[in-house]
C-alpha cells in the first residue's frame, strides 16, 4: 500500500468520494468511481475484477448509500448539489430552490435503507440480473413491437393491452383474419408485456 493510498483509505468514505468528484468537474461514471475506490484501497471496495455479482452489488450499494447521504448533507449545508446516476455522478454548484423542484426519488429511500445491503443474498442478485436482462432485450425490441400494433411512445400498458385486443379480434382466423398476422401481433404483445408489465 502506498503512502497516498494509506492516506486516502484512512479518510471517511464520503470525503474520499467528494475529493474524487471535485477533481473531476465533468463527473465520473459509477464504474470509474468504483475503480478509484478500489485503487485507494478503501474498506468495502476490495481490489480485483468487478465480476462477482454479490460483491459487485455490495460495492454498488455502499457507493450509492454514501452518495445519497452526501447529497443530503450538501443540501443541508447549502454547499452543493450532487447529480446521481450510474452513467455520471457530478458535483454541481448549490442553487437555492432547486431541491424543492426535485420530485420524490424512490432510489434515495432504497439506498438509505441499509437493510437492503444486509439482507440481499446471492440468489436475490441473480434474480435481479435475470429480470434486468429480460427487460433489456425486450427494450431493444419494443419499438418494433409497438410498430406492429401501430403504437408509439409514450404509452402505458393499459393502452397497449386495449390495442392488442382490438387487433387480435380483427385478425383472428375464426373471424376471417390472417393466422400469420395474428402470430406477429401475439409475438409483439409478448415482447411488450416483458417491458411494460
Amino acid at each position: 500500500m502506498t503512502t497516498n493510498s494509506r492516506n486516502e483509505a484512512s479518510k471517511p468514505l464520503h470525503r474520499i468520494i467528494l475529493n474524487l468528484l471535485r477533481n473531476h468537474p465533468a463527473g465520473l461514471g459509477e464504474y470509474e468511481l468504483l475503480k478509484a475506490l478500489q485503487q485507494a484501497e478503501v474498506a468495502g471496495f476490495p481490489p480485483g475484477l468487478l465480476s462477482e455479482p454479490l460483491l459487485l452489488f455490495q460495492m454498488h450499494f455502499r457507493l450509492f448509500h454514501q452518495l445519497y447521504q452526501l447529497r443530503d448533507q450538501l443540501w443541508e449545508q447549502q454547499a452543493g448539489h450532487l447529480e446521481i446516476s450510474p452513467l455520471n455522478i457530478c458535483l454541481q454548484i448549490y442553487q437555492p430552490g432547486h431541491k424543492g423542484l426535485m420530485q420524490h426519488d424512490p432510489l434515495h429511500d432504497y439506498y438509505l435503507d441499509i437493510n437492503h445491503l444486509e439482507n440481499t443474498t446471492e440468489a436475490d442478485v441473480q434474480t435481479q440480473l435475470q429480470t434486468f436482462w429480460v427487460k433489456f432485450y425486450a427494450g431493444e425490441q419494443r419499438f418494433a413491437a409497438l410498430a406492429v400494433l401501430g403504437l408509439k411512445e409514450p404509452i402505458d400498458y393499459a393502452a397497449i393491452r386495449y390495442r392488442y385486443r382490438q387487433l387480435a379480434a380483427k385478425h383472428h382466423p375464426d373471424r376471417g383474419g390472417d393466422t400469420q398476422c395474428l402470430q406477429k401481433i401475439n409475438q409483439a404483445m409478448d415482447t411488450l408485456e416483458k417491458y411494460y408489465r
